[in-house]
């Protein structure tokens, strides 16, 4: 049987415009019915997948606007299988968190939220499935516009001013990275050569070091922004604080790893000799996003903040393993940033729960004591913060390992200081822990045990933290193949026109 990502790719979208015109009962059903569908999905093409190979595989290949060179191209290789994954888990569990267990958030008008929702999640499918660079950028800007409304209607106080500032921030990074791919199409059209952009044609032209390095900087800001790292994090703090907490998970879990994921697609392979170029900065840009989201997410109190202090630390090691330039750092990079988009979204999931029974509070200051009340919820919050701080046994434990066996081969003095992170991370997350469940019980703490619709939830993402952490070869097989090839360097007298092994259009049968 053939299968179709367009049908994958389109399904939220259309049952979010469904829901806009139908009664507002039914938007949250068809909401909820379309990530099922895209879990169907996601989980059959991780089935069927060729482990084995390392080109494209379920490839469409439409050509959109001829006059520009640009197509409508979609596939799945290992860089991407499990972040398409990731997203359709994240997705069905937030919008069944959104429908089942905080109504209040769509009830002024439940339609338009869902709506958001399913755009958001056609965006971000698209971004990761996208094999042509203008679609990819289209995608990319697309994904943050349902946030902007998700968090400025529905987001918390000073919502507004968080948003202006999401949108100064990320705005300058999609102008730089829009400049930077109508460059790359045209610059890469050398002689007769038609402009393209699709991803296999663009593998096979050639730029001059000078103009990779200039176009590489244009794409990393808007990747680092995105993400965030450390220094391109100003607009975190308010965005983290006002946004609705499913839509805090989606945005932490996800949006950042598609910025993470286009550093391997884009960056490394069209722009080789700048990516080697910049290795030392990102590496240190890296080092001090461990660093400082550490030390950030150990002296802050309010819970959406040590996570969100957390998650920069984990996209240092993310990045830290993508500019390792080998298998390994890269192999683990992927590896981790699926696990953190399990680890976190049901972090904030917990969070929610547990300012429910301190008064509303999310400040760890006012909460405690309720581990042996709650002991169902206290059990599964400690699998969630074993797995954060990479507990030996936690899949976050092999990606970490495999990024730090990377960077030890190339940089040796950066993945020894890198590797305070993992200790920093031990301290924070336990500290979170502790504070928020043990210790004296906070003045207006109601200790009560999870219930039946919460489990419906946070059960699932639990097990398929352990699932993973199990059998973490399940996640390193499929990608092996594609990033072996992509990271290894092309024979000298083919380095101007080889195609980088990986991204070859393999139609499946």
């Amino acid at each position: 049987m053939t299968l179709h990502l367009s049908i994958m790719l389109w399904i939220p979208l259309a049952l979010g415009v469904a829901g806009l015109l139908l009664p507002a009962k039914l938007a949250p059903k068809l909401a909820l019915g379309g990530t099922l569908l895209v879990l169907g999905y996601a989980i059959t093409y991780v089935v069927d997948f060729q482990s084995s190979a390392g080109a494209l595989q379920y490839v469409t290949d439409e050509t959109w606007i001829a006059e520009l060179g640009i197509s409508y191209a979609l596939g799945l290789d290992g860089l991407n299988l499990f972040l398409v994954l990731l997203t359709a888990i994240l997705w069905f569990a937030c919008t069944l968190w959104s429908t089942f267990w905080t109504p209040e958030h769509a009830a002024d008008n439940p339609r338009l939220y869902y709506f958001h929702l399913g755009l958001a999640q056609t965006s971000v499918l698209g971004a990761l499935l996208a094999q042509d660079l203008a679609l990819f950028v289209v995608f990319f800007d697309l994904m943050l516009v349902p946030f902007f409304f998700l968090t400025g209607i529905w987001g918390g106080a000073r919502r507004v001013q968080a948003t202006m500032k999401l949108v100064i921030y990320t705005l300058v990074g999609s102008l730089l990275m829009l400049t930077a791919a109508v460059a790359t199409g045209v610059l890469a059209a050398e002689g007769t050569d038609k402009v393209s952009f699709a991803f296999s044609d663009l593998a096979e032209r050639s730029l001059g070091s000078s103009t990779q390095n200039w176009l590489f900087l244009a794409f990393a800001a808007a990747f680092l922004v995105k993400m965030p790292a450390f220094p391109f994090h100003g607009w975190m703090p308010d965005g983290y604080k006002a946004m609705p907490l499913p839509v805090l998970a989606l945005f932490s879990g996800v949006l950042s790893k598609v910025a993470a994921y286009g550093f391997l697609r884009i960056s490394l392979p069209f722009f080789p000799d700048a990516s080697e170029h910049f290795q030392t900065l990102m590496l240190l840009i890296a080092l001090a996003s461990i660093l400082y989201g550490s030390v950030m997410a150990f002296t802050t109190t309010h819970v959406r903040l040590i996570l969100g202090y957390s998650s920069i630390a984990q996209l240092g090691f993310i990045v830290l393993g993508i500019f390792a330039l080998n298998a390994q750092g890269a192999q683990g990079a992927i590896l981790q940033a699926f696990n953190h988009g399990l680890v976190v979204a049901p972090a904030f999931f917990v969070v929610a729960l547990l300012s429910a029974r301190a008064g509303g509070s999310e400040d760890i200051r006012d909460m405690g004591g309720i581990a042996t009340r709650a002991p169902v919820l206290t059990t599964l919050f400690l699998v969630v913060t074993f797995a954060t701080l990479a507990m030996p046994g936690s899949s976050n434990f092999v990606g970490e390992f495999l990024i730090l066996l990377g960077v030890f081969e190339t940089k040796m003095t950066i993945a020894i200081i890198a590797s305070s992170g993992v200790v920093l991370a031990a301290a924070y997350a336990l500290r979170l822990f502790i504070r928020s469940v043990h210790n004296r019980t906070g003045p207006r703490v109601e200790a009560s045990e999870m219930s039946m619709r919460d489990g419906l939830v946070l059960v699932p993402l639990v097990l398929a933290i352990i699932a993973i952490a199990l059998y973490p070869q399940f996640a390193l097989q499929r990608s092996e193949p594609t990033v072996t090839s992509l990271s290894a360097p092309p024979p000298a007298a083919q380095a101007e026109a080889v195609v980088p092994p990986g991204f070859e259009i393999e139609r499946a049968p």
